[in-house]
């Protein structure tokens, strides 16, 4: 199956969450991001298995929550980038959407926000302009020596530590891996190995996982595609799992 051919039901913003059907673990993000209107210093990891729909469960919530958010934007012009540049990229990025002078002006205009908001427009900036290397890809191409990327973070996180505990941090996570053509995540789609990899992250952030039931999974499918047999859509959730974009896609086929 061709990820790219799913792009469209991939929701970038909340003007384009018109179909949305109200879940479970919606109604717990909700009250996550409910909370960072009155809270500082929180960092939320919202996982689930890639076509389970992160952001548009994220950019919903957002929306009904009436969070304040800065969303960050990145783009790389090739894939060859170092992790140190990447890194100094970021900071250099927001600083001219800002319109800043230094790091500290950064942390501090952040801080303004109910939530810094790392998604899809940071991961996936490729899908939105082809021109551009998302970070998805640049991982993807840079294998384990990004892995320099994530010690810079943290090393970031701690050296400013004072600046994160009056901010609140978003993460649409994924740790993707590649499986004999198939695109997995490591914190999903692992079975007893990702339970310990999500209790971990727990220990340290607060984690909402984006999944659904088959009867969910059925009533979501159905608001995309109408008259569609109850059939054909457990047929679809045998082979993929419960995952309605991945569903969407092969019913239209």
């Amino acid at each position: 199956m061709n990820i790219l051919d799913m792009d469209k039901y991939k929701v970038q913003s909340p003007e384009e969450n018109n179909i949305f059907i109200i879940t479970e673990c919606y109604r717990k993000l909700c009250k996550v991001l409910k909370s960072l209107k009155t809270e500082k210093g929180k960092i939320v990891h919202v996982i689930g298995a890639p076509g389970t729909g992160k952001s548009a469960n994220i950019f919903k919530a957002i929306h009904n929550t009436d969070l304040n958010i800065y969303n960050v934007q990145f783009s790389l012009n090739s894939g060859n980038e170092s992790s140190k540049q990447v890194f100094n990229k970021i900071f250099e990025d927001i600083k001219n959407d800002l319109m800043l002078d230094s790091q500290k002006e950064i942390y501090k205009k952040l801080s303004e926000f109910d939530a810094v908001l790392i998604a899809d427009s940071f991961h996936d900036s490729h899908i939105l302009n082809p021109k551009n290397v998302g970070f998805s890809q640049w991982t993807d191409k840079a294998g384990f020596n990004a892995f320099y990327f994530y010690l810079l973070c943290i090393r970031e996180y701690f050296k400013n530590r004072k600046y994160f505990k009056k901010m609140n941090l978003v993460f649409q996570t994924a740790w993707r891996v590649h499986i004999r053509g198939k695109k997995q995540d490591i914190f999903t789609d692992f079975g007893f190995f990702s339970k310990i990899i999500v209790s971990m992250l727990k220990i340290f952030f607060t984690v909402i996982e984006i999944s659904y039931s088959k009867k969910e999974t059925i009533e979501i499918v159905r608001m995309h595609i109408q008259n569609v047999e109850e059939e054909k859509i457990e047929q679809c959730i045998q082979k993929y799992g419960c995952k309605p974009r991945f569903i969407c896609h092969a019913l239209e086929k």
